[in-house]
């Protein structure tokens, strides 16, 4: 897919469930983004329908100069960055549901393992300061382009490459020796 365009071609023409299929390649990604910033997914949730009911409601705006996905998540990371601003500071700590195990062939030991290191990587990309951490998440878990990445991030495509390389570097650090085998 083409990170939703046609589809919303299909939608501006008259094709409602265009609409859906956008939703359904674009709102889990959205929201996981939109959660690094707010650190809450039922805002991030809500945040993410305010940005495609912005598709809905101002069809005008998107001029299908950057990719769907792109101007999506640059509308996230405003209305994030809005919400953060507005938002009174309550810590809230949630307790985390037991996890079922899963009923494939992993052995426990495996299961912890990977826990592990999952653990250890994000709470080393956490320590990174905020430009190192949007980065990292929109080049590797998003898989975007350094120039979708730098349209998100308001940046040019350059100090998106610096940034990166600047991230993946703090991140050996913090890791130490095991980060070669974690990374």
């Amino acid at each position: 897919m083409d990170n939703g365009a046609s589809s919303y071609r299909r939608f501006l023409d008259g094709d409602e469930s265009a609409f859906d299929e956008i939703m359904k390649e674009l709102f889990r990604s959205l929201v996981f983004y939109i959660d690094r910033y707010v650190h809450d997914v039922h805002a991030a949730e809500d945040i993410a329908i305010d940005a495609f009911s912005d598709l809905v409601v101002h069809k005008h705006r998107y001029n299908f100069k950057v990719t769907l996905k792109t101007y999506l998540f640059m509308i996230g990371r405003s209305r994030a960055l809005d919400y953060i601003k507005h938002r009174k500071v309550i810590d809230v700590v949630e307790l985390s549901e037991a996890q079922n195990l899963p009923d494939d062939e992993k052995t426990l030991e495996e299961i912890v393992l990977a826990d592990e290191r999952k653990r250890a990587v994000n709470a080393a990309v956490a320590k990174l300061p905020e430009n190192m951490r949007v980065v990292i998440h929109l080049i590797y878990f998003e898989e975007m382009t350094y120039d979708e990445a730098a349209k998100v991030m308001k940046k040019n495509p350059k100090q998106v490459d610096n940034l990166l390389y600047r991230a993946k570097k703090e991140l050996r650090i913090i890791l130490g020796e095991d980060g070669e085998l974690l990374l």
